[in-house]
């Protein structure tokens, strides 16, 4: 029986390093492109509607949270864990940033960072269960899913908490550069320095090693604990990002909104090319995925199948994703 040697892996300064090759680098990122074509194409046919200009820009500002939260939760998935409360730490973040405007002379600087904030102690809260007590992080952020959830009811009294503040809507939302709107500058700004912080830097080849073999990282000298603490901080930090963004689209920080949107992220992330047992996944890949889900959820809508429909649509597609992805294991 023969045998391979596993390639050692190329470090940033490494000559070999292709940046592309780099940043393309996945099991089937053609076959996720190509799926990405077939949904246009079929609901292109279904609908005159769905292919045009101004759909697509639709599209573009309905994915923007769900992509900046899918590459934070690309992090955490790569490391081998799973963080199920971004959609919670997005309503939390959100409010708690309005609530300081509110109360603090619409210093819009002051409550997005203290929103930001918010969102990476979360994280940092997360990261600590699952790595100093052992829990397994499925349980820790289902858990923080209620507990921030309720949080953000509790400080609202469920109640919409309103923004005023032309400021805060141009820079997260209503404003431009370049003629594209800042959402979607936003989100191409985070998916940069994530793809950058993931495949061109030592920490993300720590995150790698992490969630490919733990052990083995260890016994390189890896902290492979203040790793994955460092990965859900970033995915609240991220979540933070998105509320903010949010909060500027609608005026208000809303403690009702986004229930099930990390089942979006999660998938967004899977489809993408990223493994559920850790060790494979690139940021390129988690964005094509994004641009599945959100093309999936306006052709759903303008060809008129109902939210519960959605919903198991969403659903297994997951369930075919990780099956496809356990196979490649």
């Amino acid at each position: 029986m023969s045998t391979t040697t596993p390639e050692a892996p190329a470090t940033v300064g490494d000559s070999r390093v292709n940046p592309v090759k780099a940043m393309l680098k996945s099991d089937r990122p053609y076959t996720v492109f190509a799926a990405l074509i077939v949904l246009v194409v079929f609901f292109s046919v279904l609908s005159p509607v769905f292919f045009s200009a101004a759909n697509f820009a639709n599209i573009g500002r309905q994915t923007t949270l769900v992509t900046i939260m899918a590459v934070g939760m690309t992090f955490v998935i790569i490391s081998a864990e799973i963080d199920l409360s971004v959609a919670s730490i997005l309503k939390l973040s959100g409010v708690c940033a309005a609530l300081f405007m509110q109360n603090f002379g619409e210093n819009w600087v002051l409550g997005a960072v203290v929103g930001l904030a918010v969102g990476t102690f979360i994280g940092l809260i997360n990261g600590l269960l699952t790595t100093r007590l052992g829990i397994p992080s499925f349980l820790v952020t289902l858990g923080m899913l209620g507990v921030a959830k309720g949080l953000a009811f509790v400080i609202t009294d469920t109640a919409p908490v309103l923004i005023d503040n032309t400021a805060f809507f141009k820079v997260f939302y209503e404003g431009t550069i370049l003629g594209l709107p800042i959402p979607i500058i936003w989100t191409a700004a985070v998916l940069t320095i994530g793809g950058v912080l993931l495949h061109f830097t030592t920490f993300g080849r720590k995150v790698y090693a992490t969630g490919g073999n733990a052990v083995a990282a260890r016994y390189s000298g890896i902290n492979t604990s203040r790793v994955k603490i460092y990965c859900f901080m970033l995915s609240g930090l991220l979540a933070g990002v998105a509320s903010l963004i949010f909060a500027a689209q609608a005026h208000a920080a809303r403690p009702d909104f986004a229930d099930g949107l990390e089942l979006d992220v999660i998938a967004a992330v899977i489809l993408g090319g990223t493994s559920l047992f850790g060790g494979r996944g690139t940021i390129i890949g988690t964005f094509i995925g994004s641009l599945i889900i959100g093309v999936l959820n306006n052709g759903l809508v303008i060809i008129g199948v109902s939210s519960s429909w959605q919903i198991a649509v969403k659903g297994l597609i997951i369930i075919l994703a990780v099956a496809f992805s356990a196979r490649k294991r």
